[in-house]
């Protein structure tokens, strides 16, 4: 049998465009900010991860170009070899210290990071448990493993604390959670996992993606916000949320840091951050410490949003960060109403199964520091116009 066979018969993004909802790929023909022009249209970007708005902060725009100017484009090799720059020495010394660790390494995308980070740590006759709605990075890197992974339902301590009890006491076991998680914009139950984890002598990995400059002090991420620091092991990031650049990093004691380093494949065997990426990372993460009014920003205009679309009776799933998803249900209803907030001026993001069950799919809606009143205005009155007035 032809091994194509499978591309010439996969027809569901076709029909999608053939009704003109499929919902990918829209061009970007300006900067990631507040408001972009998409494929032509003026449209309030309430679509991106950009929390921090830092994409277009002068400071971390000039960081780039001067690194550009002064590095070239790239590394050409890993970071064992030609690959290591004054720079990605700064960025993890700094990073390390903001987050109140010992060590960091940092890899070249987010995606990355936790393939290395635990295919390096769970190796043969290890367990790793994780969290259902666990970003699917995770879930790979599990794979990339030679231990066992077992999974809980989403939040369920109850289960988590069965799983534990399948693990033998001879057996090395990690516990990984979101510590924000991306579609629910719900925070991970971190106190009662690391209870579980002492009581059972397993470690805990925190996948901070989506809650460094987000929550926790001056947004140093979700076990700050629980005041955990200590008791998280290892804690996973991205560059590209936030931090406005690309790449990842793993923050932990400086030895497991440095086993990490010797061990982990996509690590050893990637090329490195490229200089540009590395600047704006560590000018971004400067910028945050400095200014730690930023995160208190995001989070008053993150309150602001769901009180307005409350307000308007659209639909949403309560939450405390700057993650709001509004219930639209059926696959089908949510590309439709997806594409028509698109029309109306507002880019947000469907999520349908397998990420939810097929009768809960959302749009995810996510909000940025430098938006305005007036624009969260704007978009609540086209929310309502599309999901709530078009209902009645």
């Amino acid at each position: 049998m032809d091994i194509f066979k499978k591309c010439y018969t996969y027809t569901i993004a076709n029909e999608l465009r053939e009704k003109g909802i499929y919902p990918y790929f829209h061009a970007l023909e300006t900067r990631q900010d507040v408001e972009v022009v998409m494929e032509g249209k003026r449209r309030i970007m309430l679509g991106s991860n950009n929390y921090l708005g830092l994409t277009t902060n002068p400071e971390v725009l000039e960081a780039g170009l001067d690194a550009l100017k002064q590095y070239g484009t790239g590394c050409s090799g890993s970071r064992f070899l030609n690959g290591t720059l004054r720079l990605h020495l700064q960025l993890e010394e700094e990073l390390a210290a903001f987050l109140n660790k010992t060590g960091c390494t940092t890899f070249s995308t987010g995606f990355q990071s936790n393939l290395g980070i635990i295919s390096a740590i769970v190796g043969h006759g290890d367990y790793v448990i994780c969290d259902k709605e666990n970003h699917a990075s995770i879930y790979d890197g599990c794979k990339l493993s030679y231990g066992r992974m077992l999974t809980y339902a989403h939040s369920n301590m109850e289960e988590l604390e069965i799983q534990l009890q399948k693990v033998p006491e001879s057996a090395g076991c990690l516990i990984v959670t979101d510590g924000v998680f991306s579609m629910g914009g719900d925070i991970a139950k971190l106190p009662e996992i690391v209870q579980l984890a002492r009581k059972y002598g397993a470690r805990v990995m925190v996948d901070d993606a989506h809650g460094l400059g987000v929550v926790g002090e001056g947004g140093r991420g979700t076990a700050s916000h629980f005041g955990l620091e200590s008791e998280v092991d290892l804690i996973m990031g991205t560059f590209s949320k936030s931090l406005a650049s690309l790449g990842g990093y793993l923050v932990a004691d400086a030895t497991v840091v440095d086993f990490v380093r010797h061990n982990s494949r996509p690590f050893i065997f990637s090329a490195s951050m490229p200089p540009a990426n590395a600047a704006v990372a560590l000018a971004a993460l400067r910028y945050i410490r400095s200014h730690p009014e930023i995160v208190k920003r995001l989070s008053e205009l993150s309150q602001y949003m769901r009180g307005n679309l409350k307000s308007r009776g659209v639909p949403i799933i309560e939450s405390t960060t700057p993650i709001i998803p509004i219930y639209t249900y059926t696959f089908e209803n949510t590309l439709l109403k997806a594409r028509a907030l698109y029309d109306a001026g507002v880019y947000v993001n469907p999520v349908l199964p397998p990420a939810t069950a097929p009768d809960m799919c959302l749009i995810r809606t996510s909000y940025m520091a430098t938006l305005t009143e007036a624009l969260l205005d704007e978009a609540a009155d086209i929310f309502a116009s599309v999901l709530v007035e078009a209902r009645e």
